[in-house]
């Protein structure tokens, strides 16, 4: 086929006006006005909105029709559509049944989490293990066992002896606690008095105890209630009250502070009172408070504060009544001695 020389420009002119219309197309659509536009039955599938759409006017236009089945899937948004006029969009219709499948919102806000994003409970997807979840300290459960005194009284030839083991956890433990003395010399009698408690925090400062004792010394079974904790200026305070099988009521009542020299060598001064609701001649007891006991204790602790001998002086004496009975079974109302002893605990 031969082609005429003369219709060389006009063919060259078409082709580029057909090159150039798309370009004039998507320059037109940027400015368009989309006001009082009616979307109510149009298919977005596929529509493409990746262009520049930063000058588009929305203004004004009415979305109120039933748009639920506006199909969007395979729309792409992922261009700036950050200049964008929509006021006056009215977009009070229904829109329930509206398809977004394949609508990329990459570009706006929200959307999901970036990959190195933290897990809510800071796992980051690591499980625990075989061991399972780890436990925080107060919830676990331990043990202790804490000698306060093992020592000997030189004047009265006897060893004195004061102990507590527990088990639990910082809000509920069971505590055994012993307390007394032996006889080194004659028929080497023991004389004490254990209790088997259930222990609970009060307050920041004082701890609260119930269970069941027993006395050697009247042999005797009872229950017991107590409240141990810190007095102002840290006193380690304790009373517990003891109610015995026949009606007797005791009320041990305890002071000890800890002054402290230096890192080692420490000064406890200690007093206790002993009272009864009752007398029972049959066991030296008067009603009211019978006796008091003192003690001060230079103490020299080792191996990280657990282990601490020490030396010092004690001093019992008769209270009330119980001096005139003591007086009348030629027993001695007052009395003191030299004392060396270890406390420790683990």
């Amino acid at each position: 086929m031969k082609i005429s020389k003369k219709n060389l420009p006009f063919i060259g002119l078409s082709s580029l006006v057909l090159l150039t219309s798309p370009f004039a197309t998507a320059a037109e659509m940027s400015s368009m006005d989309h006001s009082g536009m009616d979307m109510s039955g149009m298919d977005h599938s596929g529509m493409d909105m990746s262009g520049d759409m930063s000058g588009m006017d929305h203004s004004g236009m009415d979305m109120s029709g039933d748009m639920s089945d506006m199909d969007h899937s395979g729309m792409d948004m992922s261009g700036d559509i950050s200049d964008m006029d929509h006021s006056g969009m009215d977009m009070s219709g229904d829109m329930s049944g509206m398809d977004h499948s394949g609508m990329d919102m990459s570009g706006m806000q929200g959307g999901q989490p970036p990959a190195n994003a933290r897990s809510p409970d800071y796992s980051n997807g690591v499980p625990y293990g075989q061991y399972g979840k780890p436990m925080m300290m107060g919830s676990m459960p331990l043990w202790g066992v804490s000698v306060d005194d093992l020592g000997y009284q030189f004047d009265e030839d006897q060893i004195n002896f004061e102990a507590t083991g527990w088990y639990g956890t910082d809000s509920n433990r069971i505590r055994l606690r012993t307390e007394g003395s032996a006889q080194t010399k004659d028929d080497k009698e023991i004389d004490s008095l254990s209790s088997l408690a259930y222990w609970k925090p009060l307050s920041i400062f004082w701890n609260g105890e119930a269970g069941v004792a027993y006395d050697t010394e009247n042999d005797n079974a009872a229950l017991m209630a107590g409240i141990v904790g810190t007095a102002p200026y840290f006193i380690e305070t304790d009373a517990r009250a003891y109610l015995y099988t026949d009606g007797q009521l005791r009320l041990d009542l305890g002071a000890e502070y800890e002054w402290r020299l230096d890192q080692h060598w420490v000064v406890i001064p200690e007093v206790g009172l002993t009272a009864f609701s009752k007398d029972d001649h049959d066991n030296g007891i008067t009603k009211g408070f019978n006796e008091m006991e003192a003690e001060v204790r230079l103490t020299y602790e080792t191996f990280s504060r657990q282990l601490a001998p020490y030396v010092g002086v004690s001093y019992e004496t008769a209270l009330g009544k119980a001096r005139g009975q003591r007086r009348q079974e030629d027993e001695s109302v007052d009395s003191s001695s030299l004392t060396a002893g270890v406390k420790f605990w683990f």
